[in-house]
C-alpha cells in the first residue's frame, strides 16, 4: 500500500494512493497515519479494504508529510562509504546518530525555507524508515519486522550552522521545512530489499546525487537494532538512514541552495519530491 496524508497543514486526512494514481479517503477507517494505526494488524485491516469502494478525493489537494504526530525524527550520518569519502571523513565504527526537530517535518512539495543568515543550505536524498511497533533491545535479525514502511526524506542541512556554530548537528538540521517526508509511506511488503533501491536528486535539472542504498555502510536492519539498544522506538518514529555522495558541500566549488532553486528527488518505488527554495522572511 501507498499511504499518504492530504489537506491543509495541521488538518491532514489519511488517504491511500490507488493503482490509477488517485487519492482515496481513509478517514472512515482511521483518524490519521500515525502511532497505533501503523501496526501490522491495522495495516492488514486497511489492506483488506476494497480500494474501489473508498471515497475518491477530488482535485489536487496538498500532500502533507506521510506520517503524523512523529515522536522522534532520528538521523544517521556518514552512512554511505562514498559520501564519507567526499566529506573527507573516515567511516565510523558505529552509526553516527543525531536528531532533527520534529517541527522541521513538512510535505514533499511544500517548499524549502532558507533560514535567515544561512550561507550553506544543502540537500540530502535519504531513505526514510517508519517504525510500526513499540520496541527496544531487538536483534538485527528481528529489525525489519518492526518497520511499518519506507519513504523519501530530504535531510536538508545548513552546513555553517551544523559545523561552525558549536554544539550538536541538530542546529544545522532543524529549520522549518528541513524535513520533507513522503509523498507516500510505502508499506514494507512492497519493498523486497531496502538495500537495493536507486536514489537521485537534482537541483534546477542538474543531477547531483545518483546513488543506491546498496552502498550503505550500516544496513537498515543494523541501524534499527543499534538504535534500539540506546532508546525505545515507538510506532510512528522516523529514521532517516543517510545520503549517498553528491551533496552541495562535496562539490568543487561548494554549491548551496539559493532562492528560486528547484530541488527534485526520488527513490525507486517510493515516489518523488519537488521543492522550491525561498528566503525566510
Amino acid at each position: 500500500m501507498k499511504l499518504l496524508r492530504y489537506g491543509t497543514q495541521g488538518a491532514e486526512k489519511p488517504g491511500l494512493w490507488d493503482p490509477d494514481g488517485n487519492i482515496r479517503d481513509l478517514s472512515g477507517y482511521i483518524s490519521d497515519i500515525s502511532g497505533a494505526t501503523l501496526s501490522d494488524q491495522e495495516l492488514d485491516r486497511l489492506r483488506a479494504l476494497d480500494t474501489e469502494t473508498l471515497p475518491l478525493v477530488a482535485g489536487t489537494p496538498r500532500i502533507g508529510a506521510c506520517v503524523g504526530n512523529v515522536g522522534k525524527f532520528i538521523c544517521i550520518g556518514l552512512n554511505y562509504a562514498d559520501h564519507a569519502a567526499e566529506s573527507g571523513l573516515s567511516l565510523p565504527e558505529e552509526p553516527v546518530v543525531f536528531f532533527k526537530a520534529t517541527s522541521a517535518i513538512c510535505g514533499a512539495y511544500d517548499g524549502i525555507e532558507i533560514p535567515r543568515t544561512s550561507v550553506k543550505t544543502d540537500w540530502e536524498v535519504e531513505l526514510g524508515v517508519v517504525i510500526g511497533k513499540n520496541t527496544k533491545y531487538i536483534s538485527e535479525e528481528e529489525a525489519l519486522d518492526h518497520i511499518a514502511g519506507y519513504c523519501v526524506v530530504n535531510d536538508l542541512s545548513e552546513r555553517d550552522f551544523q559545523i561552525h556554530r558549536s554544539g550538536q548537528w541538530v542546529k544545522g538540521k532543524s529549520a522549518d521545512s528541513f524535513g520533507p517526508i513522503g509523498p507516500w509511506l510505502v508499506t514494507r511488503d512492497e519493498i523486497a530489499d531496502p538495500q537495493n533501491l536507486d536514489m537521485w536528486l537534482e537541483v534546477n535539472g542538474h543531477r547531483y546525487q545518483n546513488g543506491s542504498t546498496a552502498t550503505m555502510h550500516f544496513s537498515v536492519a543494523k541501524v534499527i537494532a543499534h538504535l534500539s539498544q540506546f532508546m525505545s522506538l515507538q510506532a510512528g518514529d522516523v529514521i532517516s538512514t543517510g545520503t549517498p555522495p553528491g551533496v552541495g558541500m562535496g562539490q568543487s566549488p561548494e554549491t548551496y541552495l539559493k532562492p528560486n532553486d528547484i530541488v527534485e528527488l526520488g527513490i525507486a518505488g517510493l515516489g518523488t519530491q519537488k521543492q522550491k527554495a525561498t528566503a525566510a522572511k
